[in-house]
């Protein structure tokens, strides 16, 4: 795996994602109720502050939880809720020590199905089924991970021509298509959930 990803829009940051496939997946962790590129920015900052080039899961797994939560809490902090979200981290790199060596790349590597790798994925402390999805259409779109069926694992996020998630993103312009995407996905949700107005 060695690639140009464009999720936090940062050279430094976006080339950590495209050759760590433990960075990777520490990104897609990271990418809830923050900016997408702060999210994907995250493992370039815990890895800087750990004073390595890459992340490295048996080192976070075995770091003092305490010591962890402060490192994402350092100003500028790596997330909005960097205490639950190193815990996460940490959750995430123990079991992958525990199930795949400490190697994220033995997730995916020979696996056969596309179905197959979105259990694996599914399994992952942190990831439900929607991140699992986009993680696997990640893999698929800017990775070259395409094991048979991986778009249709993939759900929606698997489609060819769409705009919907960190999959879809190559740079600015496509970052800014996600984002209406996700923004027309919110108006419609609160639409829906907004009284409705009685007839007559």
């Amino acid at each position: 795996m060695d690639t140009t990803l464009r999720l936090s829009q940062h050279p430094e940051a976006d080339e950590l994602l495209g050759r760590s496939p433990l960075a990777a997946l520490v990104g897609m962790l990271l990418d809830q109720q923050v900016p997408m590129e702060w999210a994907f920015a995250g493992p370039y900052t815990i890895a800087q502050r750990l004073g390595a080039d890459d992340l490295d899961a048996h080192a976070i797994a075995a770091c003092d939880p305490e010591e962890f939560a402060a490192l994402l809490s350092r100003k500028p902090a790596v997330h909005r809720y960097p205490g639950s979200m190193a815990k996460r981290v940490q959750q995430l790199c123990a079991y992958l020590v525990e199930h795949y060596d400490g190697d994220a790349a033995a997730l995916w590597d020979g696996v056969g199905t596309g179905a197959e790798l979105l259990g694996r994925l599914k399994a992952l402390p942190g990831f439900g089924e929607q991140k699992a999805q986009i993680f696997l259409a990640l893999l698929g779109k800017r990775l070259g991970v395409r094991p048979e069926g991986w778009r249709e694992a993939a759900g929606g996020y698997g489609e060819a021509g769409v705009y919907r998630s960190a999959a879809d993103i190559t740079g600015p312009e496509s970052l800014a298509k996600v984002r209406a995407h996700k923004q027309e996905l919110k108006a419609a949700a609160k639409a829906a959930k907004a009284p409705k107005a009685p007839d007559g």
